[in-house]
């Protein structure tokens, strides 16, 4: 096993070096001056020219490039083009809010998801499954965003009940804060997890081993959660890492609209100010991230299905 996971990580090194380069060349190729970004357009040439040196603009792009993957590597990302602030510093302060919204989104969306696929799938053609099912396309239909500025003039705006922005400071307050957010997450989540935990549980039940256990006697909750949910957990399992992946995506959209501090926030405001180091560092973070979400993935497929093996 540890020779497994040493070798997915070793094979994770080319996707992050690659994305990396990507972002690298993209931010270099956009039209724009980020001296005059970070300075106005009021600034004097001595200050750009200062202005560049000091943060490293002023050397080939080559030399630029070197010297920006050694800093990775020493997780060194650099400094703010704007706020002179190390960029390692910001993704530290920003990264537990996304953290906990995804968290909160996932746990919701599980929650209410896998019951309702089996709710569905043991009451096939029946009202409890045609509204799943309608549930399901709802879900699918509204984005993020949209479903999180509806949620947030209702209840925030409208009725009161939640915060408008922030994120909170104690426990209690920042389950407040982060309540609607995740909830606008874990809505479509929900539909997803729900749709597929239905279709996987009615593949499951009309296999021969069920039937079997049926005619045997066996009690029809241990026929739908042994024989039928814990053999439709690996469909469920990848379908978990892939909520887990678009939960993370969408929490820039969402952390935007809820103007709550995240690491979405902080690429979408760097972007905006063409603030070189902390968009390279802030996608590093999400690339790191989808790399570790494949990998555990990857292990669950172990230890939910004994006929995968590590070779």
């Amino acid at each position: 096993m540890a020779r497994y996971i040493l070798l997915r990580m070793a094979d994770a090194i080319p996707t992050l070096w690659l994305v990396l380069t990507l972002v690298f060349i993209a931010m270099r190729i956009l039209p724009g001056d980020p001296a005059l970004a970070a300075l106005g357009d009021a600034a004097l040439p001595e200050q750009l020219a200062e202005f560049r040196e000091r943060m490293g603009l002023n050397v080939p792009l080559w030399q630029q490039y070197l010297n920006f993957l050694g800093g990775v590597l020493t997780l060194d990302f650099g400094r703010s083009l704007l706020s002179n602030t190390p960029v390692v510093t910001l993704i530290a302060q920003n990264l537990p809010y996304t953290i906990e919204l995804t968290v909160a989104a996932m746990l919701m969306g599980i929650v209410a998801g896998v019951p309702l696929g089996v709710l569905a799938g043991t009451n096939r053609n029946r009202i409890p499954d045609t509204g799943v099912r309608v549930f399901s396309l709802i879900g699918y239909a509204i984005p993020d965003f949209f479903l999180g500025a509806v949620l947030l003039i209702t209840f925030s705006l409208n009725l009161g009940w939640f915060p408008i922005n922030g994120a909170g400071t104690d426990l209690a307050s920042r389950i407040h804060h982060v309540f609607l957010p995740a909830l606008t997450l874990a809505f479509v989540k929900a539909a997803f997890l729900g749709r597929l935990t239905r279709t996987s549980l009615l593949e499951v039940l009309g296999r021969d081993y069920v039937r079997t256990a049926r005619a045997k006697g066996a009690k029809e909750s241990r026929v739908i959660y042994r024989h039928g949910l814990r053999n439709a957990l690996l469909p469920i399992s990848t379908g978990l890492g892939l909520s887990l992946l678009s939960t993370l995506s969408g929490s820039v959209a969402i952390e935007l609209v809820f103007n709550r501090p995240g690491i979405g926030r902080l690429l979408i405001d760097a972007i905006a100010q063409r603030d070189y180091a902390v968009i390279q560092g802030g996608v590093l973070v999400f690339a790191g991230f989808v790399v570790l979400i494949n990998l555990l993935m990857d292990l669950v497929y172990v230890v939910v299905d004994p006929r995968v093996r590590v070779k």
